[in-house]
């Protein structure tokens, strides 16, 4: 298992996902509203493909789907006290671990399904060059 990359990162995706959910409910005793309101709220970064510009698209996506935002928005909620920053950032935190425990990662600029999860799990294959499109499987 410590042989597949891929896995690691799902595994790594579930803790965080468990963390925020742990985080949200029994640290900052938040109620399911504004987390089920929230949790999809960063796929609206998904609208950027609507322009047909796969490098704005995938730096939209990128940009609300890195752990560094939700984490700075964290930092300024603790620095100010601020519950519903918190909220946010740890719903935000609890959304990205989502898509990585089921496999999403960030976009590449070239095409909308490749991610980098799919090349760390591909990229090992026999015959694949480095720019070459089979380390990027289409998933089903």
């Amino acid at each position: 298992m410590l042989a597949r990359p891929d896995r690691i990162l799902g595994i790594e995706g579930t803790c965080a996902l468990v963390a925020s959910l742990l985080a949200y409910f029994v640290v900052l005793h938040r109620h399911w509203g504004l987390f089920a309101l929230l949790i999809l709220a960063p796929d609206l970064s998904l609208l950027g493909y609507a322009t047909w510009k796969l490098r704005f698209a995938a730096n939209l996506y990128n940009l609300a789907h890195n752990y560094a935002l939700p984490v700075i928005l964290g930092l300024i909620a603790w620095k100010w006290n601020s519950s519903l920053s918190a909220e946010i950032a740890v719903i935000w935190i609890a959304h990205i671990g989502m898509d990585r425990m089921r496999g999403f990662g960030l976009k590449y600029p070239e095409a909308f399904k490749p991610t980098h999860l799919q090349t760390v799990a591909f990229s090992g294959r026999s015959g694949c060059g480095a720019a070459s499109l089979c380390r990027w499987p289409v998933r089903a």
